[in-house]
């Protein structure tokens, strides 16, 4: 039976989810729509990866920040997120805006949070959960809040056991053997000496099924509880951001604890991250299941047919709802929901996000002329690419990054040795990208 009073707890919790900002990391998936909107594995967005995380812990009760391209993450989010229409269950976006107390946009994190902070305090929530709008994980927060009651935790910061070198490019925490921060250090870099005052201590360890003999650090994973009013004390001023300015100045004078997360968890707010994190979800044994009854993640409802495949060879993939694939061979990719692949095309360790509608309508001169099908088109092939939404590839187009690795080319993008070709966007027939 569950305990009534982490039920109690999790019915005083809101959850903040951060859009994030332009998403210039992420671009040109970012160009036309916020960074929490962007596709992810085939069928899902972004957004549906914290969102899903708070409602299978029972957090039910959630705002989304935006200032950039949010039409689209409204749409996604306002039709796939219904509760009951007489309970308090809600998921809402809150994009920038100008108030009577500020007329800015976002400045950081802190600032996003602080600016809207009026919506968040008209109800007595206790607990705030504030949650990134850019990562890739599975968490069941009922476990932090727990330990944050039994320490006493003015605001619980979760981290992650990482080794020294990708350490390099996190904001890092110290704590002691009671889990409580003594220090943080925002991206340390090349100085090995701060370093080496971060290492976790060996109790702490072995604690979470570590070696003591393991050097780790506490990476911040941007997952932060705090307390009602440390939460309105801590935005009191004119700090922007909560990892480099607010976390710090919080650490010398309150109850800070880490929350030690032993999980699956990437950062994919970079093309490189994002495409990685979705080819590791084609393997036999991914790190990020998908497929976890317990745990599912949610998303919006399409009602669209089962896949239709027509003589294909299918190796390590995943197929989305509502394609068509005749005579293909696909390795190691992702098909998104509605991708027509047509004879003799090759795709290999590919993202293709899919489409929104099987026909692009054509219009000339102010007057609708016709349709033409999104389609990958016969012959073609691909390699290493990410093709955005809506993206019609002609027939006998090859897409290839060849040596290089970042550039900008005609119809696409390269990044990280990455080919990214973005929505809506038309290649003719015969072209090499």
């Amino acid at each position: 039976m569950a305990d009534p009073n982490t039920a109690k707890q999790l019915q005083g919790t809101l959850a903040i989810i951060m859009g994030g900002g332009q998403g210039s990391r992420l671009f040109p998936l970012t160009h036309r729509r916020s960074k929490p909107a962007v596709p992810l594995a085939g069928k899902y967005r972004i957004v549906d990866i914290p969102i899903s995380n708070c409602i299978n812990s029972g957090i039910r009760q959630m705002y989304v920040l935006t200032q950039f391209n949010s039409e689209s993450l409204n749409r996604h989010v306002t039709s796939g997120y219904k509760f009951d229409h007489f309970g308090e269950n809600f998921v809402h976006i809150l994009a920038a805006q100008q108030t009577p107390g500020d007329g800015n946009w976002y400045q950081g994190t802190a600032d996003a949070v602080r600016q809207n902070l009026s919506y968040f305090l008209e109800k007595p929530y206790k607990y705030f959960l504030i949650l990134s709008g850019d990562q890739l994980y599975r968490m069941d927060f009922r476990k932090m809040l727990k330990e944050h009651k039994e320490t006493g935790a003015d605001l619980t910061i979760a981290t992650t056991p990482v080794e020294r070198d990708p350490a390099r490019s996190f904001g890092l925490m110290h704590t002691d053997e009671e889990s409580r921060i003594t220090d943080f250090v925002e991206k340390p870099g090349n100085d090995d000496e701060a370093l080496d005052k971060l290492v976790m201590p060996p109790s702490l360890l072995e604690s979470v099924n570590l070696s003591a003999d393991d050097e780790r650090f506490q990476a911040s994973m941007g997952i932060y509880l705090f307390n009602r009013e440390v939460l309105e004390e801590a935005l009191n001023n004119d700090l922007q951001d909560f990892g480099k300015d607010i976390i710090p100045s919080i650490i010398e004078n309150k109850n800070v604890y880490s929350h030690i997360f032993r999980g699956y968890w990437e950062d994919i707010g970079t093309i490189k991250s994002f495409f990685e994190s979705n080819l590791e979800c084609t393997k036999v044994v991914p790190a990020f299941n998908f497929f976890d009854p317990d745990n599912p993640i949610y998303t919006r409802a399409r009602l669209l047919p089962a896949s239709k495949i027509n003589d294909a060879s299918i190796e390590e993939a995943l197929l989305s709802d509502g394609c068509i694939i005749t005579k293909a061979r696909i390795e190691r990719s992702i098909i998104g929901v509605r991708s027509v692949i047509e004879t003799g095309c090759v795709i290999s360790e590919t993202i293709i996000m899919g489409s929104d509608y099987y026909n692009k309508t054509v219009i000339d001169d102010g007057k609708l002329t016709g349709t033409t099908p999104i389609r990958i088109g016969e012959g073609s092939k691909i390699y290493r690419a990410i093709i955005d939404k809506n993206a019609t590839i002609g027939k006998n187009v090859v897409i290839h990054p060849g040596d290089r690795v970042n550039e900008d080319v005609e119809y696409a993008h390269i990044r990280d040795g990455i080919v990214v070709v973005p929505k809506g966007t038309v290649i003719p027939d015969n072209t090499v990208v």
